[in-house]
């Protein structure tokens, strides 16, 4: 089974709403995945403007 990722901010979920942004606009249709352990001091973080640890889709459609 495909993992699900929000459209809004690409990160894994695994329930009905996105625990960051409050969406519930997922897709299965993703490419590549990053972790973030510390966005904080993470430039491609900061780049992506991602806001939260976790596991997200670089690329998601």
């Amino acid at each position: 089974m495909a993992r699900k990722v929000c459209r809004k901010c690409r990160l894994f979920v695994d329930g009905s709403e996105c625990p960051v942004c409050k969406s519930s606009n997922f897709t299965d249709t993703w490419n590549g995945r990053i972790y973030i352990t510390n966005f904080d001091k993470s430039q491609i973080a900061k780049k992506s403007g991602i806001k939260a640890n976790g596991e997200y889709a670089i690329k998601a459609r």
